[in-house]
């Protein structure tokens, strides 16, 4: 009897053994796509697009992996866990922000060429799961200066432009030429594109403001489906 018992719990012992060897390699597997799936997406739906739009960026467009490259994805990975990116003030965590006093609680702002219309901007909160965020102390359109404002993405075929999750999952198609209508007091502003750039989430000078005119500066999270870099969309006011 002592042998049985023996013998079945050894064959217990095993069991679990493969059971754990198994979900270490998941885990592990897990690890990987989570680190690297940028890279992919990056190369499949973005790398074309901003190669023919001309886009600054500071992510190769030719070598994908290299050291630069990896230790940039496991840093963003790594800092990634438990930050909640509903709040605007963890998309650039070494920016200093300043509180602003904005005459206005919200605004819209309508893409019409990825089909976004009369998104809220709010001017008094930095929740991104409700409304798209204006960066505290960036002017308010149309005044002189740099209006910032953050919106979400995700993967594209998640795309729904009444969910401020989503709601910037196509800003990769946007072009250079297109148009950024905001409506402050129901007065709509045109804003022409002129500058898209890719920067990293530690880059601030895409933060900082020109007042020589009128700029419009939307800033959204790519590739779509991960927090690895910031897409900068930058336009000018149209003189009416």
């Amino acid at each position: 009897m002592s042998k049985y018992y023996y013998k079945k719990s050894t064959q217990h012992i095993r069991r679990l053994g493969r059971f754990l060897g198994i979900g270490l390699i998941i885990l592990g597997l897990g690890i990987v796509i989570y680190i690297f799936s940028p890279l992919v997406v990056w190369q499949i739906t973005l790398a074309p697009v901003f190669a023919a739009q001309g886009v600054t960026s500071p992510i190769p467009k030719t070598t994908m992996v290299s050291p630069t490259t990896i230790k940039s994805l496991i840093e963003t990975s790594v800092h990634s866990l438990g930050t909640n990116y509903d709040n605007a003030n963890t998309w650039f965590p070494t920016a200093t922000t300043t509180q602003g006093h904005y005459a206005v609680g919200s605004y819209t702002i309508s893409l019409p060429s990825i089909g976004v219309s009369n998104a809220t901007v709010s001017t008094q909160d930095t929740d991104l799961g409700r409304h798209m965020v204006q960066y505290s102390g960036s002017v308010l359109p149309p005044d002189k200066g740099t209006s910032i404002v953050f919106g979400h993405s995700t993967l594209p075929q998640l795309f729904d432009p009444n969910n401020y999750h989503t709601i910037l999952a196509n800003a990769y198609k946007i072009k250079v030429g297109d148009n950024i209508l905001v409506t402050v007091n129901n007065i709509t502003y045109t804003y022409k594109i002129f500058a898209l750039q890719v920067v990293n989430p530690d880059d601030t000078s895409v933060l900082i403001p020109h007042f020589d005119d009128s700029y419009f500066e939307l800033i959204t999270c790519t590739p779509p489906g991960t927090v690895w870099q910031r897409l900068v969309i930058q336009a000018r006011l149209q003189k009416m």
